[in-house]
């Protein structure tokens, strides 16, 4: 590796792994012109296409098991400069081909900008020394729609991590149209709700990151493998809570918790750091490639449950809010209350769906009520069943007039449940989606259902089943030995923001 880029490593070396604080901008008309192109990696097209073809040659020597019959979802690529994170980002060639994907959504990690959520480039395309990418038209719907994304000048200035990943994704993709998003601070559920709105079975969604930054070789490995075992394991609790885990943390988490809602499958590409490719081994920096694979099956069901908006989750949590005021005699702001009517004569809030409210204390659960089937409006079931999950829950007494202050409310959205066929236990246990499906069972009188969201509880399916059988009032293993009737769904769904 150091030998093939002996030429190239001088000029680079002092740059490859931060970005330069002082860049003469480059923005012409509606182009955002390469930035960085001259410093993280060639700035001539033939020596660009020339380091990109040595890299993949060398990235294609990897064995790597791809799951059959599964679609690749999204990838984690890293975004130093190619002498030093070149060969692990050249690991997408074993899963990238020409024409696979039409739209690439683009994260990568706001290193010194400084703002809230999301940056989206109000320019047309970007510009590499391969070419132009165009932006995609659902970019300006998303800066337009969300009140996430916004443009930010400073930020196409001095941001490398998405830039750097485009001559990669041109010599593997060749024709694509890009979202380029730069994420800064902000909240992982919204964030995660509207990236997702803009997904179809043509998206590939990257996220740009490092691991971690600075630390002498054997401990930055140690830190590095930590790192991707959460990522595998869609271990997004212990990802947040992680100090120096990766530079591009919060685009990881985005698209570790899609892995969570519909079942993808990581795979890690490859791993290496600086002290194996461009520099010593006193002051490291972490690169991994990793890809996910999912069924198209599930794209499929996303669209069984309305992609409903941040925006619009919030007005039924509103409503789920309003509901239990009105209800304990609370006085409601007049200009609120009219605010959310207007806002639920939305077409959307009067469809059929099954909904869920959930009411929680301190973490703790304080009633969950619902409804699978869509009998009732959207609006209608949301009202009903946050009176029920308040008042007539049996599990616990009706909700007091001073607790009010401190529930915090959940509200789902149901697709419309599915039978499951299974041959025995273990049959069940294998095609049961952690994190992803919803399930109900039934043995004559008896039935019982948990949410997708019960999996954070009980994340073995064993225990998830047992824990299921027992709400039924059966026996824990009754799942083994009797045949039960399992059907699964999946679930839309919003927290209370306070």
């Amino acid at each position: 590796m150091k030998q093939a880029f002996n030429p190239i490593i001088k000029f680079f070396l002092a740059l490859c792994m931060v970005c330069p604080l002082s860049i003469e901008w480059a923005h012409a008309d509606d182009i955002r012109e390469a930035v960085f192109a001259g410093k993280f990696y060639p700035s001539n097209s033939s020596d660009l296409l020339q380091t990109v073809d040595i890299l993949t040659s060398q990235a294609k020597k990897t064995q790597v098991k791809i799951p059959s019959g599964k679609y690749l979802k999204a990838l984690i690529l890293p975004h130093a400069g190619y002498p030093c994170s070149g060969l692990t980002a050249a690991h997408a060639s074993l899963v990238l081909d020409e024409k696979q994907f039409n739209k690439v959504i683009l994260l990568g990690p706001d290193h010194r900008t400084g703002f809230i959520n999301g940056a989206i480039s109000d320019v047309a395309a970007y510009q590499t020394p391969l070419g132009t990418v165009n932006l995609h038209e659902d970019a300006v719907k998303m800066r337009n729609q969300s009140g996430l994304f916004h443009a930010n000048k400073a930020s196409d200035l001095s941001e490398h991590s998405l830039e750097v990943l485009l001559p990669f994704l041109q010599y593997y993709l060749k024709q694509f149209e890009i979202i380029p998003i730069v994420i800064s601070q902000g909240n992982i559920g919204k964030l995660t709700r509207e990236i997702d709105m803009f997904r179809d079975q043509n998206t590939l969604l990257v996220a740009s990151s490092d691991l971690s930054h600075y630390q002498q070789y054997d401990l930055a490995v140690e830190t590095d493998k930590e790192t991707i075992k959460m990522i595998l394991n869609l271990d997004t609790d212990n990802l947040l809570k992680g100090y120096n885990y990766a530079c591009g943390k919060v685009p990881i988490l985005v698209l570790v918790s899609l892995a969570r809602q519909y079942g993808w499958q990581p795979v890690l590409l490859h791993y290496s750091n600086s002290g194996d490719t461009c520099g010593g081994r006193s002051k490291v920096v972490g690169y991994a490639a990793i890809a996910f694979y999912g069924d198209k099956y599930m794209e499929d069901k996303k669209s069984e449950v309305r992609k409903f908006s941040d925006s619009q989750g919030q007005v039924l949590v509103r409503l789920a809010r309003h509901t239990l005021m009105k209800k304990l005699n609370k006085k409601i702001d007049t200009v609120e209350a009219e605010t959310l009517e207007e806002a639920l004569k939305e077409d959307c809030f009067q469809e059929h769906f099954g909904t869920f409210v959930t009411l929680k204390i301190n973490g703790q659960l304080r009633g969950c009520i619902g409804n699978i089937t869509a009998s009732e409006s959207l609006k209608e079931g949301v009202k009903r069943n946050t009176i029920s999950a308040a008042f007539h829950d049996p599990r616990f007494s009706p909700l007091r007039d001073e607790e009010l202050e401190h529930v915090d409310i959940e509200v789902s959205i149901l697709t419309q449940p599915e039978t499951l066929k299974y041959r025995n236990g273990d049959d069940l246990i294998a095609k049961l989606r952690v994190n992803v499906d919803g399930v109900i069972i039934r043995k004559g009188f008896a039935s019982a259902t948990f949410l997708p969201q019960v999996w954070k509880q009980l994340p073995q399916p064993k225990e998830f089943l047992g824990h299921l059988c027992m709400k039924a009032s059966m026996s824990a293993d009754a799942w083994q030995k009797d045949k039960l009737e399992v059907m699964t769904y999946q679930v839309q769904y919003f927290d209370e923001e306070k």
